[in-house]
């Protein structure tokens, strides 16, 4: 088996949107990147499907600002309904939020991929190489870091000055350092499924929350003819087109194509550290989230915008090393508030699976007719930076 060595500025571990955006950022700095990804092609399925303001503001920033735009649908926010559908609640986000785009934006997430990639392409400063199976992550004190991967090639050591670990939840960077999961306690086991239709689906311009303790959904509007629906796992599963009867016209027997069925269990967890040396954590490989508040790829998003501008700072300018410090400093408290908040809207809304779900219930409808506190939910989810 050959072996090649090669150096190169900083490594990113997967070409997921996380980790192609961060090569941007650092590109549009004048970093030079190699990023190794394990797959040849995109992964074509969805799964992202929401973004917020400030996270349209860093696609503007890694040069895909305009053509995001027209694969973007504004959302009007989120409603509550009861289990018989009646809305309970409604949360409105607006078109114009404090960073000059809707404060909720849908999409679906191989269309963004591909954006990406093809700006990836148009930069010289970046290079992607499919295929690349990363087996070890190494650094000895202030050396530069080893990252050993095999390809059709044979096995090949890249020396890095720095390595992002953009690898996802089952991530190998974060082994690699010997950071563990921190568990936040939220543990539940989805459904999420992906319809094509023509269909006269009842919806509306935003998510619609079902409050039912019995069967809690999640379904929103992703495209001109796409919609997602999300249940909670039952003891009994049901067949795909009776679960989403409520939304159709009745006996409706038209086109309806199911893009994607996946059972996923929805995890609360913080990576106990996010760097080591000059390795560091970003995305799922830091952090998992519950759906609910549709901040997962965001919070990744955020990482890579963050840690970016201060390597390029540290790389190219001779910036003191501290200066990372505030990587891990500044977003693992805020992903630990959007986690939670996260964690609380979920409970909120489903009511949970115990014997107080009903009293949640009429508490939280209760809450919703305080004057000015929808209004409040409805604005900007991110905290601001503490001292």
């Amino acid at each position: 088996m050959s072996r090649t060595e090669q150096h190169v500025p900083v490594v990113v571990v997967g070409a997921g949107p996380v980790g192609v955006t961060a090569a941007l950022l650092l590109a549009r700095r004048g970093v030079r990147t190699v990023i190794l990804e394990r797959h040849r092609d995109l992964y074509p399925l969805p799964r992202a499907v929401a973004t917020d303001d400030e996270v349209r503001r860093i696609l503007q920033a890694a040069g895909v600002g305009e053509e995001f735009a027209t694969i973007a649908r504004p959302a009007g926010g989120l409603r509550l309904l009861d289990a018989r559908h009646r809305v309970m609640a409604e949360f409105r986000r607006t078109e114009h939020g404090h960073h000059g785009y809707p404060q909720t934006s849908m999409f679906d997430q191989p269309e963004l991929e591909r954006l990406l990639r093809d700006a990836l392409s148009r930069r010289p400063e970046c290079e992607l190489r499919g295929g690349a199976e990363v087996v070890g992550v190494e650094q000895d004190g202030d050396g530069p870091v080893r990252v050993t991967y095999h390809d059709d090639g044979g096995e090949h050591l890249l020396r890095a000055d720095a390595v992002l670990g953009c690898d996802g939840a089952n991530s190998l960077t974060r082994d690699a350092i010997g950071a563990v999961w921190e568990d936040l306690r939220f543990e539940e086991c989805w459904t999420v499924v992906d319809v094509r239709t023509k269909a006269d689906v009842r919806c509306w311009e935003g998510v619609d929350q079902v409050c039912d303790r019995h069967r809690p959904a999640t379904f929103m509007r992703v495209g001109e003819d796409r919609y997602r629906w999300e249940f909670r796992l039952g003891d009994a599963e049901e067949p795909v087109r009776e679960l989403v009867a409520p939304w159709l016209p009745p006996s409706y027997d038209g086109d309806f194509e199911v893009v994607r069925e996946a059972q996923y269990t929805f995890r609360a967890r913080l990576a106990d550290r996010w760097r080591s040396g000059r390795v560091f954590l970003l995305g799922d490989a830091a952090h998992l989230t519950p759906p609910f508040i549709g901040q997962g790829l965001c919070s990744g998003l955020r990482d890579a915008h963050n840690l970016t501008w201060k390597l390029a700072r540290v790389l190219v300018q001779g910036g003191d090393e501290r200066l990372l410090d505030t990587y891990e400093s500044e977003r693992k408290p805020h992903a630990r508030h959007m986690i939670r908040l996260a964690i609380a809207m979920g409970w909120a809304m489903t009511g949970g699976q115990d014997g107080a779900a009903a009293v949640r219930r009429r508490l939280l409808t209760a809450a919703c007719r305080i004057p000015g506190l929808t209004a409040a939910a409805g604005r900007d989810l991110s905290p601001p930076l503490t001292a």
